[in-house]
């Protein structure tokens, strides 16, 4: 059973940093593209950030500048650096990835909270 787990999410003050990261397991041939994802309170989940298996990248233009994603392959594993947080990144963080396994298919973590304070 394939499974994805988020971490690091926590409340940090405005201008702060913070690294989520994203391990995929399970029996896995294969992970394609990967994705950090967010919603806010009453708002609809948007892309923040996306990475192809050869490392290819694309950000929101909120977040360009500020976050980077990456991944190791070789861990299964995604990375979110986020400097100079803002109030309004504030949100549910998930990540998602589309998983060549015995059931393939994009796959969903369980979201991680990241509060920015003023």
């Amino acid at each position: 059973q394939v499974q994805l787990v988020e971490s690091g999410g926590a409340l940090v003050q405005d201008g702060g940093s913070l690294r989520l990261s994203c391990a995929a397991s399970g029996s896995i041939f294969r992970i394609n593209d990967m994705g950090w994802y967010r919603q806010a309170p009453g708002k609809q989940r948007e892309s923040v950030a996306t990475i192809t298996s050869g490392g290819s990248t694309n950000y929101a233009d909120s977040v360009k500048g500020r976050f980077t994603i990456s991944r190791d392959n070789t861990k299964n594993t995604m990375y979110l650096q986020m400097n100079s947080l803002k109030p309004e990144d504030t949100a549910v963080y998930y990540c998602a990835a589309d998983i060549i396994a015995s059931v393939s298919g994009r796959y969903w973590g369980q979201g991680t909270q990241v509060t920015v304070s003023s």
